[in-house]
């Protein structure tokens, strides 16, 4: 079955389960995991499912899940109410829970999920550890899409992923909603972080070479897991969901934290010094022109990514939620003018640019490990073409790298050196 996934980490995570259930095992067509998270989303995934639909042969199917397609984790029934410029697909269209394993209970507290020895779709594995969020952020669509906090056992985790590492696959992705809030009772819970001993327990009980750790809420970050971040398995990459610099629309985001909170553990991750001396990578999701947003405002976020070296920000302009469902913050007042929303992004972006170029330069002929993930031949030179990431997370293809040791095939790690 074709597939197209729009979205976060956790959308890969599901896709898999999916495709490989019995549920779609002898269906066709094409399963789409949708996301809400813009409306610029939205747009871009009407559109798809509406091009798609012109060429799907007539017995086929287009199945679609996550977010656009569920409440509370079951196949949303009024979902051509929602959008009914889709209604005319009607019989083409079949909407389906969020998890192939979980339509028959609706408990969420604890999460097992059936372990089978499945193919992947990427080299790597997404391992969902936490799913869901309790924390109305005001900007948020997806929570009111969603059910509430859940997290996997350690145990279950674990199976999983020695699974994974017995078929002779290399790199694990943790991922989640909010999942640094593991195992608490409420991601409202913060300060309580229990997320060191679940890293701790996979380090001891797993040899796996990559353990990636996607996006995380700051207010979970303890010492503990930072000191954990100078093992070698561990990506030496962090993302961090900062939204702002500005305490003055943390608080108004109904964030957990503030700027003062937020520029302390940047600069404590920034220290942290690696057994094999790989540069810190540091990531940031940042929401620019939110509601409210003055000069001084937005000069603090500039300020903390500047002054905290993020080597790499996922500026996103504030969106009103019109199309469809919205979020509190679209009613605020004070919304920002559209001329300055773009200048705003401009500066975001060029600031953001000079610091990854600064990073890069860094790190050049510096040996670091790639994953190779896609490697095929060019059509005209016959030469190899290879590509994806080092463990700090720069972009690696054969343009920019020269081989040190190691063999060019999928699934392998190879050490290379970056040459510009």
């Amino acid at each position: 079955m074709e597939y197209k996934i729009f979205g976060c980490k956790v959308n890969k995570y599901y896709t898999d389960k999916w495709l490989n259930s019995k549920q779609l095992e002898w269906k066709n067509g094409i399963f789409i995991a949708s996301c809400v998270v813009t409306d610029n989303a939205k747009r871009k995934w009407i559109k798809f499912v509406k091009e798609t639909a012109k060429n799907i042969k007539k017995w086929d199917k287009i199945f679609i899940s996550w977010c656009w397609a569920f409440k509370d984790w079951k196949a949303q029934s009024d979902f051509f109410e929602l959008y009914p410029d889709l209604e005319y697909l009607k019989e083409t269209i079949e909407i389906l829970d969020e998890d192939p394993d979980l339509n028959k209970s609706e408990k969420r507290n604890l999460v097992s999920n059936k372990i089978k020895e499945l193919p992947q779709l990427y080299t790597k594995k997404f391992v969902l550890i936490q799913g869901w969020c309790d924390s109305f952020c005001t900007f948020c669509l997806t929570v009111k899409k969603r059910w509430r906090h859940f997290s996997r056992s350690k145990e279950d985790i674990l199976d999983e992923i020695l699974i994974f590492e017995k078929n002779w696959w290399k790199e694990v992705v943790l991922t989640w909603i909010n999942l640094s809030a593991w195992w608490l009772d409420t991601t409202n819970d913060i300060w309580k972080s229990k997320f060191a001993e679940l890293i701790s327990y996979l380090l001891e009980n797993t040899k796996i070479p990559r353990i990636r750790i996607s996006s995380m809420w700051p207010e979970f970050i303890t010492d503990e897991v930072l000191k954990l971040f100078e093992n070698t398995r561990i990506y030496p990459h962090f993302h961090y969901s900062v939204q702002s610099g500005s305490s003055n629309i943390l608080k108004s985001m109904s964030r957990h934290y503030n700027g003062k909170y937020m520029k302390k553990l940047l600069l404590k991750t920034r220290k942290i010094k690696r057994k094999d001396n790989v540069a810190i990578s540091i990531w940031a999701d940042i929401i620019v022109w939110f509601p409210w947003e003055t000069e001084t405002d937005f000069k603090n976020t500039m300020d903390l990514i500047k002054d905290c070296n993020i080597t790499k920000v996922h500026a996103f302009p504030f969106s009103w939620h019109e199309l469809w469902e919205d979020v509190p913050a679209w009613k605020f007042p004070d919304q920002i003018d559209w001329k300055i929303k773009k200048e705003r992004m401009w500066e975001i972006m060029n600031l953001s640019d000079q610091i990854r170029d600064e990073f890069i330069d860094k790190n050049i002929w510096k040996e670091l490990n790639v994953l190779i993930e896609v490697v095929k031949k060019d059509d005209k030179t016959w030469k190899i073409k290879w590509k994806w990431w080092t463990q700090n997370y720069i972009e690696a293809d054969s343009s920019n790298f020269e081989i040190i040791s190691g063999e060019i095939k999928r699934n392998e790690i190879v050490i290379w050196k970056l040459i510009k």
